[in-house]
């Protein structure tokens, strides 16, 4: 794996991203914000799956006004949802939000992004930049816009580099991507703001990669990674797994969310699963299974699935194996914190490499999860 790109730390309120952090799993709460009841119970069941950061959409006044009491129930930073209207953006900082998710291009009115800038920097609430392939303003805007804005030499270059005739619409959708994102982030730069992170999002996989790619060289600020409206929990899974499996192996991202059609909780997960699968989060187990065949003398599929299901909820960075028979078997296990090599009507366990004890097939599960717990149990007293 690549070596993490160095970036500009922030904090989204105690939490910090960038400056060689580890990299952050957010998510964005699916009930209506105007609910307060509502939201504070999604919230707390999000801290309880591990969310570290929750957004939530702020669509009129009533809802920005909202978040002050629901801050004040909540245990993770809160970042306000904000689109167009300037007027929820002050009214977000003033019920205490920890971070803006705002594009400033949206708001079209000079002043009234100096009056939001102004604010976050008294505050120093950080903003991230979204940038959505699905939103992205039109190259002219950016092309009239940017004589006014120091250091905007990128956005130059990548408008006529991708134009040969100089109108500015054959520009691609990776360079204007970049390009809208270097012109906010000078937009802000200009106003003497560098609490910033940003995001490129697309649905397309490659669209998304390259445009982090590209961004960043050409800025020090943290980054944001997802694929946006990835899919149903099936699909979207994998389509986030290899969009920012691709990035954070390249050494790209500081913090995550995984866009779901499914439960909150669902994306938290899911983030987990590819940090823990590139060695960045060591969050929870860690479950080795063996797919089963032919060889096998139990049922290692339900096996398994019973396993990974009782240890969801454990917090400890346990490395467990459940293996179905002679050939990895063994092998798997003994390398695990905690393994199960199952044979004919017994199954062998594994502690730390070690043989610990052999049982009953009938025995086996209780005796696996015996193990498990008495190898957290020593990961908790070492700190």
């Amino acid at each position: 794996m690549a070596q993490r790109r160095v970036t500009k730390p922030i904090f989204v309120g105690g939490v910090q991203i960038g400056g060689g952090a580890p990299v952050t799993v957010q998510t964005m709460t699916k009930t209506d914000t105007r609910d307060v009841a509502a939201t504070v119970r999604q919230i707390h069941e999000l801290e309880a799956a591990g969310c570290e950061i929750i957004r939530c959409a702020v669509p009129d006044m009533e809802a920005a006004q909202s978040l002050g009491d629901i801050k004040r129930q909540i245990h993770i930073p809160l970042v306000a949802d904000i689109h167009f209207h300037y007027q929820l953006a002050l009214e977000a900082l003033n019920q205490g939000v920890d971070c803006l998710r705002l594009n400033p291009g949206n708001i079209r009115d000079a002043d009234r992004v100096t009056q939001i800038v102004s604010e976050a920097k008294a505050r120093q609430v950080p903003i991230r930049i979204g940038v959505n392939f699905g939103s992205l303003p039109p190259v002219g805007a950016i092309g009239v816009t940017r004589g006014q804005h120091r250091s905007l030499d990128g956005v130059d270059r990548l408008i006529k580099g991708s134009d040969a005739s100089g109108d500015g619409e054959s520009i691609s959708v990776v360079d204007h991507m970049v390009a809208t994102g270097l012109w906010e982030i000078k937009l802000l730069e200009d106003l003497d703001f560098d609490l910033i992170k940003i995001s490129l999002k697309a649905y397309d996989i490659d669209t998304t990669v390259e445009a982090y790619r590209k961004l960043a060289p050409m800025v020090p600020y943290p980054f944001h990674l997802g694929i946006t409206e990835a899919g149903t929990a099936r699909t979207g899974s994998l389509r986030s797994a290899i969009g920012l499996g691709i990035l954070l192996y390249e050494g790209i991202g500081d913090t995550i969310r995984v866009s779901l059609a499914d439960e909150s909780k669902q994306e938290v997960e899911v983030g987990y699963e590819i940090l823990k699968a590139l060695g960045l989060r060591q969050k929870g187990v860690q479950m080795v299974a063996c797919p089963s065949c032919g060889r096998a003398d139990v049922d290692i599929r339900k096996l398994a699935n019973t396993v990974d299901e009782l240890l969801r909820t454990m917090d400890a960075p346990v490395k467990v194996a459940v293996m179905g028979c002679e050939v990895n078997g063994p092998g798997e296990a003994k390398d695990a914190d905690v393994g199960l090599a199952a044979g004919n009507g017994r199954a062998v366990i594994f502690r730390k490499g070690v043989k610990s004890r052999v049982v009953a097939e009938a025995d086996m599960l209780t005796a696996l999860m015996e193990e498990v717990q008495l190898v957290a149990d020593a990961m908790a007293a070492e700190g």
